[in-house]
């Protein structure tokens, strides 16, 4: 919406009666100065500072903007800061409420301020996500011609969520999620800044901890419950936020979790520990308190990708593909959503078949190694392409295992010294059962022998 009397009014309101706004409105930046985190983004001759006015002079116009990044990381704010800065006219629509009409009014008033007074228009569009193709596609006239500088955010993927001429028309800044030390500085300047709480109550160290941790790097998520907890506090008659009086006010227990603590490594453990163990209800408990700590998904991730090796294996090949695909997946969505990727690995990992084998294999082929069980490559498996390779007898006598009935040539691949070293000892758990069997029967043609029999179906 155009600000109008109607909108001065409120925010003189605000003024005169903080209490009115949410602090996490009080509290937003004034200027860019007054951002907290999303450095990478305000440098000096930034998109967002040139939008504001900063080192706009020269030929070049300001840019117009896609804003990507989780919730409560500033995309909104940024757009706030720049209506407040910039003496350009400043125009906000929500991809939730308007359409196609809406956006062609914008714009048409736009082409007449800019005609009629020389005055630019700043649009800011949020959740563009939720526009269709075809709405989308509204604005590209307005964009390419400049008649507005679109400040567009997002919390999805733009690559799979806006059409690709308006990404080729615009500059993609990716917001980060907010640190502790961020959200940290937020949240004391909330405690004694005269738009926040103005010194009304003390926040102990353990109650912030905990507010960091439910925060999740959501800064209005952090101000909201800082909120909740102080009217708790207030109405108790209390000159602090106590961590029993925060618990009550957000309804949410605070997790003993030292996240760079024992409590990490000890919860991590009892996951991995939980998955190998095939209890799929205690791997979701401690999922769930490390979720709820605010550890890293890709830290969580990790230790899945790890677990599918090192605890399935081979009984389960698709145990390692799962545990890939929610890492990727959790790097691509993050935190709430990735809470459901990373439930769907952990279970598929703790009801999967278990084998230990290529653990077991790699270690027992690196304590060779490292004992000097090496010894040289055999010479008919050195390389034969190079000049003079012939004269030193590299590659003589191998034999090319495509051109024998059933891939596989009877000939030494190993070392002498490791002659007959067998360092796979596949299970007869899940899929692994077929590959304890192909590697007995390979072993045996590699020896020049007749292969065993397969195993009836059912033995």
């Amino acid at each position: 919406m155009e600000p109008d009397l109607f909108t001065a009014a409120a925010e003189e309101r605000q003024e005169r009666e903080p209490s009115a706004s949410p602090l996490a409105v009080r509290m937003r930046p004034r200027s860019l100065d007054e951002v907290v985190g999303q450095q990478h983004l305000l440098r000096p001759g930034s998109p967002l500072r040139r939008l504001v006015g900063e080192g706009a002079g020269g030929p070049a116009g300001a840019s117009s903007v896609l804003l990507w990044g989780p919730p409560g990381t500033g995309k909104t704010t940024l757009a706030y800061v720049v209506s407040r800065a910039t003496d350009k006219r400043f125009v906000e629509l929500s991809a939730i409420t308007a359409g196609v009409k809406e956006v062609r009014a914008v714009i048409e008033s736009a082409r007449r301020s800019s005609g009629a007074y020389g005055k630019d228009t700043v649009l800011f569009l949020d959740e563009i996500h939720r526009f269709s193709k075809a709405q989308q596609d509204s604005l590209l006239p307005a964009v390419e011609n400049r008649w507005v500088t679109l400040i567009a955010a997002t919390t999805e993927n733009p690559y799979f969520s806006v059409i690709s001429p308006l990404l080729s028309r615009s500059l993609l800044l990716t917001l980060e999620p907010l640190t502790d030390d961020d959200l940290r500085g937020l949240l004391r300047r909330a405690l004694t800044d005269e738009r926040g709480l103005a010194g009304a109550v003390e926040l102990p160290a353990d109650a912030e901890a905990h507010l960091l941790r439910i925060a999740g790097g959501d800064a209005r998520r952090a101000l909201t419950a800082l909120e909740a907890g102080a009217g708790s506090a207030l109405a108790k008659g209390e000159s602090a936020i106590t961590l029993e009086t925060l618990e009550e006010a957000v309804d949410r227990a605070a997790v003993k979790y030292d996240r760079d603590g024992d409590q990490h490594y000890d919860v991590a453990s009892a996951l991995i520990k939980s998955i190998r163990g095939s209890d799929v209800d205690a791997a979701l408990h401690y999922l769930a308190r490390m979720i709820e700590a605010g550890e890293d998904p890709r830290f969580i991730a990790r230790r899945l990708m790890i677990s599918a090796s090192e605890d399935i294996g081979l009984a389960d090949p698709s145990a390692l593909q799962t545990a890939v695909a929610a890492a990727q997946a959790v790097a691509m969505i993050g935190f709430p959503e990735a809470r459901i990727t990373l439930s769907q690995a952990t279970i598929a990992l703790a009801l999967a078949p278990k084998s230990n084998a290529a653990y077991k294999a790699v270690d027992a082929a690196l304590a060779d190694v490292r004992a000097g069980l090496a010894g040289p490559v055999p010479a008919h498996l050195r390389d034969g392409h190079y000049k003079g390779a012939g004269k030193l007898g590299h590659g003589e006598g191998y034999r090319y295992p495509h051109d024998l009935p059933g891939g596989i040539a009877a000939q030494r691949y190993a070392p002498e010294e490791l002659h007959g070293r067998r360092y796979y000892e596949p299970t007869r758990y899940g899929a692994e059962a077929r590959y304890a069997e192909v590697a007995e029967r390979v072993r045996a043609r590699l020896r020049g022998e007749e292969p065993p029999r397969a195993r009836p179906e059912g033995d």
